[in-house]
């Protein structure tokens, strides 16, 4: 078969089929009476295995190796070019979200573009305060793409650096909120606390509304965070777990000032001091438990509260009856 058959059959160029005798990956078996390439039936199927393997991403000169070398493995190449591709679609993949950041800044020149670029390499960077400087800096200079603040806070470890990305992120509306919760169904407890605590931080309905729902998170930490938060912002939605944060000797100093200040409302206040004393007058609350519900009472303003104090101060657990007996001697005072 002549070279333009084999042209036209395989829809490999005469040219490239040219190219790929110089380079020795198959050479015609024959010449006619003319001088004109000849191939046979075993060219042929050489010049399909040449681009069946073309079509994998090997090199011309993988491929003759590939073909022409006995100790050969197949298996070697293929796992390394597995390793080459994965790593080419992770590039690309980064080029095209630094792309996308840049078009959602929305720069209105050059000059625009190269800040946001420079800024979104700071937040990249090894140095903690290259960082920071960046985090503190997004507001006043080109803004940083809401989804990179996101990202770098959810990954960063830094204290320091956290803190300035979550105010950088405070000042990026409901859109940051909205990502920042994404975060809580994270499988590293590390990004769901670090995703809490930024939510914690952001003013506005909606990051209200993804800490009461984190209310009901698997992780024990993030309802924790979630209750601090809902309790400083008045939400009496987080009432039961500081409750339960108090019985478990957990940041239960916060927990109770939380309550201190849902308490200013008089009926929430109320509410706050039955729970209390329902614990209290559980069987199974054990007495370090039941002397920090009562020292919980203190912040608790109104006559429910004071009723109990002055139940538990005839308490039969010695240190409780003392407890309540001071705190009655302090609201007496007021």
């Amino acid at each position: 078969m002549l070279i333009g058959e084999v042209a036209r059959r395989s829809g490999v160029s005469a040219r490239m089929l040219r190219h790929y005798e110089s380079l020795g990956l198959v050479r015609p078996s024959g010449r006619t009476g003319s001088g004109y390439r000849e191939y046979s039936g075993e060219d042929i199927r050489r010049i399909f295995h040449i681009e069946s393997l073309r079509s994998l991403g090997l090199s011309l000169r993988e491929i003759g190796r590939a073909l022409d070398d006995p100790s050969f493995t197949p298996s070697a190449l293929v796992d390394d070019l597995i390793r080459q591709t994965r790593e080419r679609i992770a590039a690309e993949t980064e080029l095209l979200t630094r792309l996308r950041r840049i078009d959602a800044a929305d720069p209105a020149g050059w000059e625009g573009v190269l800040q946001v670029v420079s800024l979104l390499q700071a937040l990249g960077s090894k140095s903690a305060q290259a960082r920071q400087r960046a985090a503190l800096s997004s507001a006043d200079e080109a803004p940083v793409p809401v989804e990179a603040l996101v990202e770098a806070v959810l990954s960063e470890r830094e204290p320091n650096v956290a803190g300035a990305l979550r105010w950088a992120l405070a000042r990026s509306g409901d859109r940051g909120a909205a990502l920042l919760s994404k975060g809580l169904g994270s499988p590293a407890a590390a990004v769901r606390e670090r995703a809490v605590q930024s939510l914690a931080e952001m003013p506005g309905g909606e990051a209200a509304a993804h800490l009461r729902d984190a209310l009901a998170n698997p992780d024990i930490v993030v309802r924790r965070y979630a209750a601090l938060a809902l309790g400083a912002r008045g939400e009496a939605d987080a009432v039961p777990m500081l409750i339960d944060m108090i019985v478990e000797g957990r940041n239960d100093t916060d927990a109770a000032d939380a309550l201190s200040v849902l308490a200013s409302d008089t009926a929430t206040a109320d509410q706050i001091a039955t729970r209390l004393v329902d614990h209290l007058a559980h069987d199974t609350t054990q007495a370090p438990a039941r002397g920090r519900l009562t020292q919980a009472l203190a912040g608790i303003p109104g006559t429910r509260a004071s009723r109990a104090l002055v139940e538990l101060s005839h308490d039969e657990d010695r240190a409780v009856a003392l407890t309540a007996a001071y705190l009655l001697q302090l609201r007496d005072a007021r």
